[in-house]
């Protein structure tokens, strides 16, 4: 098989996938099943000029595949889109709890991104990779004490998520530079999306009630220790609708004339993120540009009507900026064969490297990177190795015929799955590399059994 690009004919009855909205040139990452650069050459899949078959072979399965030129894209795109669409100054910030690691933030902050981080240790991380601390926001319902004043000796945003935080902060500051707030409210705004990543509606953990606005804005008005600069809220993840987020907008512009009366004046003003992307081919989420488009023409309009100068617009994608950049490769091992039930083929991972379907029920795509042309003639169940019968990453996945050995791409697996990574069953943790121009990078080592006795201690009384 010659060399394709992914947005030509599909080949019938053959795995392979033609990338979505292909007409258009300037193709939006979230949109797509595959990264902008997958191509299938000789039957085998490529990824960044790279044969995936052959980056197991060097680094081993699973393995973490990064598209450099798909998470840039849509970083540009990001930032393009509101700068063509928002007459005031924005700033977008990468929601690094999708995948925070060194490579990823510096990616990030060389297209000009800052940095939403939401631990100490994602802090740590984006300042080791060179990301300035004012271009960082940290956020979290429940920051420890460790946490906050690393925030505050590193000059980073914090954005306060309720009275206790405050508080702290307050003690925290004492007679130092006033510390640079952003306060995080619950908008009531509720979305179509997994009940585990919603987070607007009135019944969540995260931020200041509605109810309890005045009581904050008077609060915070009263305390040199804080010097809040703007107002944030987010509705959820894996957004499809694009009304709850005009909505948002709207509503944010009305905070931000309640806080003038209180003296605040206030002059950033964050959306949060929640833009969805394309794990199957039946998902339709809006590109980029059409998710930025009317959020700025809201907050243009409201801050208009209300006499308000344009505040700093800052967003926070985090799964649409990388999540499809991102692939698992695994080994094909055993199947099982259940009469007039299903068939079952394993993998050599599972939940240990994606949690995301025992948790929340998502569902993604797979080929087989070896296979790309051969016809579609089984529906398997692919299945982990973990000892447990819920390690189930696709049911009814349509595949060719498979062998022990076959190597079976997951696709959009670039965002929660390295992050939420855990070591069940006493897995290591798999590799990742960053591929570009036909080169790979290790960007995360596979963790050794060694590793996962690092931190174990044994007493010198039940040593032999």
């Amino acid at each position: 098989m010659v060399s394709t690009h992914p947005t030509g004919v599909k080949h019938s009855g053959s795995q392979y996938l033609p990338q979505k909205h292909s007409t258009n040139s300037n193709l939006s990452p979230n949109q797509q099943l595959l990264p902008l650069t997958a191509r299938v050459h000789h039957d085998l899949l490529e990824i960044g000029g790279c044969d995936v078959t052959t980056l197991v072979q060097q680094f081993g399965s699973p393995l973490y595949i990064l598209d450099e030129e798909t998470l840039r894209s849509a970083c540009q795109q990001y930032r393009n889109a509101f700068k063509q669409y928002y007459k005031g100054e924005s700033q977008v910030l990468y929601a690094s709890k999708a995948w925070n690691c060194l490579a990823v933030c510096a990616i990030a902050n060389s297209e000009g991104l800052g940095i939403d981080v939401a631990s100490g240790g994602e802090l740590y991380t984006a300042i080791t990779a060179g990301v300035s601390a004012e271009k960082i926001y940290f956020h979290g319902n429940n920051k420890s004490r460790a946490e906050l004043l690393y925030a505050i000796e590193s000059g980073a945003n914090i954005v306060a998520d309720n009275w206790y935080e405050l508080q702290t902060l307050v003690e925290l500051a004492g007679k130092q530079q006033p510390v640079r707030i952003l306060l995080r409210l619950t908008p009531g705004i509720d979305c179509h999306t997994h009940e585990y990543i919603r987070t607007g509606h009135l019944d969540s953990k995260f931020g200041f009630d509605p109810g309890d606005l005045d009581q904050v804005f008077a609060f915070v008005s009263q305390q040199p220790a804080l010097n809040c600069v703007g107002v944030h809220a987010h509705i959820g993840s894996q957004i499809f609708e694009r009304q709850p987020h005009r909505d948002l907008a709207a509503l944010m512009v009305q905070w931000l004339t309640k806080a003038a009366s209180y003296g605040l004046t206030l002059t950033e003003l964050d959306v949060g993120g929640g833009l969805g992307i394309t794990y199957i081919e039946s998902d339709d989420p809006p590109s980029i540009e059409e998710w930025v488009k009317p959020i700025c023409e809201v907050i243009e309009e409201a801050c208009a009507a209300e006499n308000l100068p344009l505040p700093k617009l800052l967003s926070e994608p985090g799964r649409s900026l990388i999540a499809t950049a991102g692939v698992t490769a695994y080994t094909i091992g055993s199947s099982k064969v259940v009469p007039d039930i299903r068939t079952y083929i394993a993998v050599d991972g599972g939940l240990s490297d994606n949690p995301r379907p025992i948790t929340y029920q998502s569902v993604y795509r797979a080929v087989v990177a070896n296979k790309m042309s051969a016809p579609l003639t089984e529906t398997v169940t692919i299945a982990g190795k973990h000892c447990e019968s819920g390690d189930i990453l696709i049911k009814n996945a349509q595949l060719p015929k498979t062998e022990p050995g076959d190597i079976l791409v997951v696709m959009g697996t670039g965002a929660y799955n390295y992050s939420m990574a855990s070591n069940y069953n006493r897995l290591p943790r798999p590799a990742a590399v960053l591929v570009a121009n036909g080169e790979a990078n290790l960007i995360l080592q596979r963790e050794t059994y060694q590793d996962l006795i690092r931190q174990d201690c044994l007493p010198e009384r039940l040593k032999s």
